[in-house]
């Protein structure tokens, strides 16, 4: 039997080379050491050498294995050297391009952060080539590619030039081709960064004027094409370009006789679109309102005009200043992205870190404090509608939670609950469901609807009788489904002096609302808990028999005081009788809330005149 004879690869005389001299380092010692050195850089230089001539004969079709290349790679470590720049630039295009097709509604917020980890600076050219060909592929995406367009066009500017000059360029030739395709696809394009604010609308006012200059079929349906994508924003931006506009169509309409009938359809469909208000075409989705309008940048471009494409960006170059221009980019990127500079350097680190100190010093001390609390007043604005467009309250309890609220603001969600609740006309259980589904589903939010819960009863003299009314009936729900502890309720003090009308209101709205979810027996026995009379006291006072009295007749007269009478059989202290004789006592009578239905100066003696001649010695 025949063995067949394995020829070495190339990598294994250089796998045998750095193993020997090892071996040769181990047993020798400085001369060994040395010629293992050397021997090392004739490694490297012969893996360089091999690295180039493999990308050479790439493109003849000769493959090579991947563990193979990336050993290769794995040799090359000089940044400054071409052959590592080289593979930096495959990385960086397959990075950009790679994150172009991955993009869409859900995750846009998620990688244009990544797209801002890759340096756009040098790889410019190479982001334009890729969202122009994802564009072209896929016209559906176009506002979502515009939108990324336009979060990065805020930082970098110029990638955000670049691409609206390459896209008019493209125009331009496939206008002179009669490339109706590519037309569609530049124009479709450019109208969504147009509606993005990217570039001016001056430039499509241009391209439609070009377009319907000379009317033909395909020119009209590329025109009608670009004035669906960016007539909203057109009307609303620059009206007499939009008037002007839409009488050259109306004119085309009523005028050309030789446009096919499938060609004067599409401008009536178009005049339609515009008397409904643009409502199947908006200028930019709600999802894709991405930019503020104070960070916009917009390009104005002329469509005459000469441009540079700077298709010289689309290769790799060599650049001797690599490693100070990658470094320039990462404090950029540390700036955009709002991250710490690392401190890769090499140097002094209690240097650089006093430095940091002291710039945070400064920066603390120029830091501007927002006293309109615009903030406070966007998050509030935020939860309003995010309740208001919600169909059910699991549906607006699912959106709220998904609200990223600010550290220490937490307060502001139920709050904002209670005010939307309260300015309705009556009491809706779409309120008080959300606010004991959020009770229910963490410990913080039944902490916070019980703070509220204080909050409101020392606030509720401020607040109209409606208001008041319906907050207390909010609450209501929350005790009787045992969303809020009933401890809450030592914050009243049922008495002449410590309540006002609005808060005897709202104790009356509290409990009917209270009693008719849990029944009046189920109230009685819940209010007889031993672990809840520390916190009852104060609404059935029993140490002061004028308190007493208060609280008998508050309750008498809401139609409660059968029902809940047991509070009440503590013995009340009555006053000495003003007949009697210090010497001679008088049994003391206790006085038990047996029943309210007698009225109550009959169950309370009434003390006798003294007589004049009656004298104490």
């Amino acid at each position: 039997m025949t063995t067949e004879r394995k020829e070495p690869t190339t990598a294994e005389p250089i796998r045998m080379r750095i193993t020997g001299m090892r071996m040769a380092h181990t047993r020798g010692g400085k001369s060994a050491c040395r010629e293992w050195s050397s021997s090392t850089k004739g490694c490297v230089a012969v893996a360089k050498k091999e690295y180039d001539d493999l990308l050479n004969k790439r493109s003849g079709g000769v493959y090579i294995p991947p563990a193979r290349l990336r050993a290769l790679q794995a040799q090359i470590t000089d940044k400054n050297s071409k052959e590592f720049q080289r593979m930096a630039w495959e990385a960086l295009k397959k990075s950009i391009n790679g994150l172009i097709n991955k993009v869409n509604v859900a995750n846009i917020k998620f990688i244009v952060p990544e797209l801002f980890g890759e340096n756009l600076v040098r790889g410019r050219g190479l982001f334009c080539r890729s969202i122009m060909k994802a564009q072209a592929a896929s016209l559906p995406f176009s506002p979502i590619f515009a939108a990324s367009v336009a979060i990065v066009n805020t930082k970098l500017p110029q990638v955000g030039e670049l691409l609206v000059k390459r896209l008019v360029i493209q125009f331009r030739k496939a206008f002179k081709r009669n490339d109706k395709t590519v037309c569609i696809s530049s124009t479709t394009f450019l109208a969504h960064l147009c509606n993005q604010q990217v570039v001016h609308e001056m430039l499509i006012a241009q391209m439609l004027l070009l377009l319907l200059h000379q009317p033909t079929d395909d020119s009209v349906e590329i025109a009608v094409s670009l004035c669906k994508e960016c007539g909203q924003h057109m009307e609303e931006f620059s009206s007499d370009i939009a008037i002007a506009v839409f009488d050259q169509f109306r004119s085309i309409l009523h005028e050309a006789t030789d446009l096919e009938k499938r060609t004067q359809y599409m401008i009536e469909v178009l005049f339609q679109i515009r008397r409904d208000k643009w409502k199947e075409y908006p200028a930019i989705r709600e999802e894709l309102d991405l930019v503020e309008e104070e960070d916009q940048i917009t390009h104005k471009v002329d469509l005459d005009g000469e441009l540079e494409v700077q298709d010289g960006l689309n290769v790799f170059k060599f650049d001797a200043e690599y490693e100070q221009n990658e470094a320039a980019y990462q404090k950029l990127k540390a700036e955009i992205l709002g991250e710490a500079e690392g401190s890769d350097e090499e140097g002094d680190e209690d240097e650089d870190e006093s430095s940091e100190d002291e710039e945070e010093v400064k920066d603390r001390e120029l830091e501007i404090k927002d006293q309109t609390n615009t903030d406070l007043v966007n998050l509030r604005r935020s939860i309003y509608l995010t309740i208001k467009s919600s169909g059910g309250f699991e549906e607006a309890v699912h959106k709220l939670m998904r609200i990223n609220l600010p550290a220490g603001q937490e307060y502001e969600l139920p709050s904002m609950i209670i005010e939307c609740c309260s300015q309705e006309r009556t009491f809706d259980k779409f309120y008080g469901n959300m606010g004991e589904r959020f009770c229910k589903l963490n410990r913080l939010w039944t902490e916070l609807y019980q703070e509220a819960f204080v909050k409101y009863y020392e606030t509720i003299h401020r607040y109209e009788t409606n208001r008041l009314r319906i907050i207390a009936q909010f609450f209501g729900h929350l005790l009787s489904t045992q969303a809020i502890g009933w401890h809450v309720l030592s914050i009243i003090h049922l008495n002449e002096d410590e309540t006002t009308s609005s808060s005897r209101i709202f104790i009356k709205i509290l409990f009917e609302e209270i009693s008719q979810a849990i029944g009046m027996r189920k109230l009685a026995e819940t209010l007889k808990t031993p672990e809840l009379q520390p916190a009852l006291d104060g609404i059935f006072p029993t140490d002061d028999p004028r308190n007493t009295r208060f609280a008998i007749n508050f309750f008498t007269a809401i139609g409660m005081g059968l029902a809940l009478g047991f509070a009440f059989r503590q013995p009340i202290p009555l006053p000495r009788p003003c007949g009697l004789a210090p010497s001679q006592p008088r049994p003391q009578r206790e006085l038990h809330a047996v029943s309210f239905a007698l009225p109550l100066a009959e169950l309370l003696p009434q003390p006798q005149p003294c007589p004049r001649s009656l004298s104490y010695a």
